[in-house]
């Protein structure tokens, strides 16, 4: 039987290994009951070695890491295709929309190309460059500074710019989604843009794919009440539907298929 200390050197180990773990997950790895893993955790987190989540722990390595855009273009890319399908079919003719940097509304820019009289705003200079020949879509890029990591603009300049605008529909990505610890992303800054982002659209929609639920990065930019929709994939577990809708959000399962 290990002791205290060493169990949680052990149990440090065993999710700076996997990158996060389950409470029940932990006790029967180290044949304690959830009550002792969970105090374990509680004191790891409050010497600032790991990140308590709903239900488990996250690496505190993993808190701030973001990988870039294009190391991120091809990961779960048949998922990120789904959810921007459905999110595409919310989008009518004359909408004015609010489209965030990242990946998986990159997957949206390319279904809404061919869309009617559409006003499309953008911080992000690879969904402006993809509009750019789409002629029957207005394009209103945000200003700002540039992160080279997300090829987002972001930051007060960004910021100034969304306070004199309101849209119809504002769709976001994230890094996180948690119960408790909201949305998050590992910039501090960009959290503040997307912030702003929720804060001037009429209805807001959350895209993000099963592998972003239960994760928490460092900075929050909203919490779950702060969302009208969330389009993730059917590997989604399907406690979170009663959950959102507990909450008054819409969460919206799309199946997954080969094109």
């Amino acid at each position: 039987m290990l002791y205290s200390e060493e169990r949680k050197k052990k149990i440090l180990s065993y999710i700076d290994q996997h990158g996060r773990a389950s409470v029940q997950e932990l006790g029967e790895a180290f044949a304690v009951s959830e009550s002792t893993i969970r105090r374990d955790l509680s004191e790891l987190e409050n010497e600032k070695m790991l990140k308590r989540t709903h239900g488990g722990a996250i690496s505190k390595q993993s808190v701030n890491f973001e990988p870039s855009v294009i190391e991120k273009a091809d990961r779960l890319l048949i998922e990120k295709q789904a959810i921007a399908r459905k999110a595409a079919s919310f989008i009518q003719d004359n909408d004015t929309v609010l489209i965030d940097s990242g990946t998986t509304t990159l997957a949206l820019i390319q279904e809404i190309k061919l869309k009617n009289s559409l006003t499309v705003v953008t911080n992000s200079v690879v969904h402006a460059e993809l509009l750019k020949e789409s002629n029957h879509i207005e394009v209103i890029v945000l200003g700002g500074r540039l992160r080279h990591e997300t090829q987002a603009l972001v930051g007060p300049l960004t910021d100034q710019g969304l306070n004199l605008i309101h849209v119809d529909k504002a769709f976001i990505g994230t890094n996180g989604v948690d119960l408790h610890d909201g949305l998050t992303t590992p910039n501090l800054t960009e959290a503040a843009t997307k912030r702003k982002m929720i804060e001037q659209s009429s209805e807001v929609f959350l895209l993000a794919d099963s592998s972003k639920f239960e994760k928490v990065s460092f900075a929050n930019f909203g919490e779950i009440e702060s969302l009208d929709y969330c389009i993730t994939d059917e590997q989604v577990n399907e406690q979170y539907q009663i959950e959102f809708e507990q909450r008054g959000v819409k969460l919206e399962i799309v199946p997954l298929q080969e094109d």
